[in-house]
């Protein structure tokens, strides 16, 4: 899942540093693909402060919910489904179309997320904005291995560009999508590739999101 649905699941969070630990394996990621830990063999370590197991708390959960959400019959049923509608429109580039429709649908996702009003976007980033960064820099240190300065920078800049709010119009995710996929595909695209995939978007999202709250109930039901 992405940012947001991230965020749905720490909504209640009192700690800023649960709501940071919740999308923390994604912004590592975003930092450097390489960035990858197995939280396990660091328990001696990072559940030494408060504030270290605020982090820990988030971030345990946010791989539970990956975990069940990959694995889910929703999961399956409508990236299978998206990639059958989107997949005619980007034949001529070299993206793969069911990594477009995974990372479609969870876009998607935070759009409904922000149409419907279950979040506020920007109490997510106030959160994001009073974490404690000393505390912050002690867990990474701990994991070791991570550039700190590094992370803050681009930290920074995921703050101060306040782009999830743009998700909430549906012609906006194209553009976001075909940057993601640039991390992996070098390619350059048309205004009739994010025209055409803004209204095979907008058609998913009317003709078979509709029940898309049932993916949210159902992990909340497991998580507990």
């Amino acid at each position: 899942m992405n940012f947001l649905s991230h965020y749905y699941f720490e909504r209640y969070a009192i700690e800023p540093e649960q709501v940071l630990g919740g999308l923390l394996p994604d912004l590592l990621k975003n930092v450097d693909k390489k960035y990858s830990f197995q939280l396990h063999k660091y328990d001696d370590i990072l559940n030494t402060t408060p504030k270290a197991h605020a982090i820990t708390e988030g971030w345990r959960r946010h791989v539970e919910v990956d975990r069940l959400f990959h694995n889910s019959e929703f999961f399956y049923q409508h990236t299978h489904q998206l990639r059958l509608a989107i997949e005619k429109d980007i034949v001529d580039l070299p993206i793969r179309p069911s990594f477009l429709a995974h990372i479609g649908l969870e876009l998607l996702l935070d759009h409904e997320l922000i149409v419907h009003d279950l979040l506020n976007v920007g109490r997510l980033y106030d959160h994001l904005a009073q974490v404690d960064r000393k505390a912050v820099s002690s867990y990474l240190l701990h994991l070791g291995k991570i550039d700190i300065a590094l992370f803050f920078d681009f930290y920074d800049r995921f703050l101060a560009s306040r782009y999830i709010f743009d998700y909430a119009k549906v012609e906006n995710l194209p553009h976001a999508l075909f940057n993601i996929c640039r991390r992996i595909w070098k390619f350059e695209v048309t205004e009739q590739h994010i025209r055409g995939l803004g209204e095979r978007l907008q058609g998913y999202r009317e003709t078979q999101l509709q029940g898309f709250f049932d993916i949210y109930n159902y992990l909340s039901q497991q998580l507990e």
